[in-house]
């Protein structure tokens, strides 16, 4: 049952994307159905979220416009810029009961999920447009740990990596360097909502909040390695949105 809904919710959600994608280059259906070689009528069908794409007239649709085949299917254009921004804004925040400034990675990674889900929740569209996959520590997606080895690289940010208790730790800080970086990606609203979350959680180790989103519906119904619909989350309850 709930995967016939996310088929259909996929349909629809890239359905208008492509045809946006199509109307902003001036191109007719002809046009982009002879590149991607389908008739136009099952383009149209395409178009119309009608019709389902298949693997292959999705790896061609995306080459032909040049996006990912990720964020074809999920009608968003993840904004990489954007994201590593809601990395830095959330380590200026007070995430742990220390509040030295450090959280560890995979907190981190629940925090920027928690954000991007909860801002679709109240606005039906995500904050960054990173698409979240069901990893054994997610939901992430792919681009965190590409994010993070790049701002480390820039010296934006510090990794420390620990052992507690036999397990190795990696806790992310900002660098000192940095902390004057201008921050204009985000708008008050989403500062404001990042916040919210931020002190919620501030006194929960990471094993609770990697409990917390395992039991959300988003990252419970999918199978693993699956790409998580941002829809899933308008079913949830309002008090365990985040």
């Amino acid at each position: 049952m709930h995967k016939i809904v996310y088929n259909v919710w996929m349909t629809n959600k890239y359905a208008q994307f492509i045809k946006n994608l199509r109307v902003e280059r001036g191109l007719s259906q002809e046009q982009v159905s002879t590149a991607i070689g389908v008739s136009r009528s099952t383009y149209t069908a395409i178009e119309a979220g009608k019709q389902p794409l298949d693997v292959e007239e999705a790896k061609k649709l995306a080459s032909f416009f040049s996006i990912g085949v990720d964020a074809l299917l999920s009608g968003a254009i993840p904004n990489i810029g954007k994201y590593k921004h809601m990395i830095l804004s959330f380590l200026r925040m007070s995430l742990t009961q220390k509040d030295d400034g450090k959280v560890t990675k995979t907190k981190l990674a629940k925090l920027l999920y928690l954000a991007d889900f909860a801002w679709f929740y109240e606005n039906l569209e995500s904050m960054s447009g990173m698409q979240y996959r069901k990893i054994a520590y997610g939901p992430v997606p792919d681009t965190f740990f590409r994010a993070l080895d790049e701002l480390e690289e820039s010296g934006k940010i510090v990794i420390e990596r620990k052992n507690a208790d036999g397990k190795d730790m990696l806790l992310v800080s900002e660098s000192d360097s940095n902390k004057n970086e201008k921050i204009q990606t985000l708008s008050v609203e989403e500062r404001a909502l990042m916040k919210k979350i931020a002190t919620k959680w501030k006194d929960k180790n990471t094993n609770d909040i990697v409990n917390f989103t395992h039991n959300q519906l988003p990252y419970f119904l999918c199978r693993d390695n699956e790409l998580i619909p941002y829809e899933l989350i308008t079913q949830e309850d309002p008090e365990v949105v985040y």
